[in-house]
């Protein structure tokens, strides 16, 4: 008889001053918290070494908490701020590139998705994503900085993507 071992899914809310990261463990319908926070910059002015700390970051995070996967959301910007998307394209390309680096898969998921897939809402606001990482975790509060929370929902999000896909085509046909 073969135990079977939890599937670790690392969610990362990509930034350049602060990046929220957030390991679950996800097996069948249960979610457990193995460790959430962030990884900040620290350098000032300096993108390169921003996003060189961002990558050593997030290389020692999968390095020590071994996920499998990694969620992280996808990129989006709104077309009057063109540079913010420009800036977070490196962070999360750097990001990206740990998770290569260490073998791992990552899956990308759209903020709408995410916020759907929680909250029931697409358009839901950060406070009401927050709250819904609350129940499944069992936590006091609403892990701050709110760049946790966020990591938290990536990961949860390919939680409960990963569930929808695996059912059966008749169930979801139910649905």
């Amino acid at each position: 008889m073969s135990k079977l071992t939890p599937l670790r899914i690392v969610g990362i809310d990509p930034g350049l001053n602060i990046t929220g990261y957030a390991v679950i463990e996800s097996f069948g319908q249960q979610v457990k918290l193995v460790e959430a926070g962030v990884v900040r910059g620290k350098t000032k002015g300096s993108l390169a070494a921003r996003l060189q700390e961002i990558h050593e970051g997030v290389r020692d995070v999968v390095a020590e908490l071994k996920p499998n996967v990694m969620a992280l959301e996808q990129l989006y910007s709104h077309y009057e701020r063109p540079t913010t998307a420009i800036l977070m394209g490196h962070a999360r390309g750097v990001i990206v590139l740990a998770a290569q680096l260490a073998g791992i898969e990552v899956q990308s998921y759209a903020a709408t998705k995410i916020k759907k897939m929680l909250t029931g809402n697409g358009r839901a606001p950060k406070s009401q994503v927050q709250q819904a990482v609350v129940q499944p975790f069992q936590l006091a509060k609403a892990p701050e900085p709110p760049d946790v929370a966020d990591a938290l929902a990536i990961a949860l999000c390919h939680h409960f993507h990963r569930r929808e896909t695996s059912l059966p085509s008749a169930l979801l046909k139910r649905k």
